[in-house]
């Protein structure tokens, strides 16, 4: 989301890193304390993927989490995050419709919710994860390239984990003080508590 939503707010480029940040932050702290937290619960392979699947922002983010719990997880929790990732059509053409609303531009507004606009904000990994769960189940891949793949998914994994890590502004966050680290942290704990209640309500937990 921090991906696709500045451009159409037309946010400061300042902001951007501060909020950018401070997302990846949190979810290195979620790729930590939420494994141990699943395990402390007794949670299954399907309960645990959709708690990551939900309370973890980034996409990359929730495949590492959910990966150290278990294969199980992971295909559950990518499953869950890719759902949550198409409501960020809807989400960005209405926040484009307010922005331009507020600055009293209708006519940018009309550009802005185009089907060329639209089409653009349709991440590509969404496109490829429906076309290789096709190919998969079509049974075009045969069975003996799923273990070497599986390898190469753990690999991948790990390459994502540190590109969060390294996407970590350390000086923008000193920059931007505690404020923002504190809204952080009260709205992953909302999440993550959310997550788990409603697990808890619905007796997936």
């Amino acid at each position: 989301m921090p991906a696709f939503t500045p451009p159409v707010i037309e946010a400061a480029s300042a902001d951007v890193a501060y909020a950018i940040s401070t997302i990846f932050l949190f979810n290195i702290a979620a790729v930590l304390v939420f494994p141990l937290l699943g395990h402390a619960l007794g949670m299954s392979q399907q309960s645990f993927g959709l708690f990551a699947g939900t309370a973890v922002n980034d996409t990359s983010s929730v495949v590492a989490t959910a990966t150290t719990y278990g294969t199980a997880a992971t295909s559950h929790a990518v499953v869950v995050k890719l759902v949550r990732t198409l409501m960020i059509i809807p989400i960005c053409m209405g926040l484009a419709a307010l922005t331009a609303r507020k600055q009293q531009r209708p006519a940018i507004a009309t550009a802005r919710m185009s089907p060329r606009r639209a089409a653009k904000l349709v991440p590509w990994f969404l496109i490829g994860f429906v076309l290789v769960a096709a190919v998969n189940s079509c049974g075009i891949i045969p069975a003996g390239a799923h273990s070497p793949l599986e390898h190469a998914s753990v690999f991948l994994v790990s390459v994502a984990l540190s590109a969060i890590g390294l996407s970590t502004n350390v000086a923008a966050l000193r920059k931007a003080g505690a404020r923002p680290l504190i809204i952080g942290a009260l709205l992953w704990i909302t999440v993550a508590t959310a997550s788990l209640g409603l697990q808890a309500l619905t007796g997936t937990l």
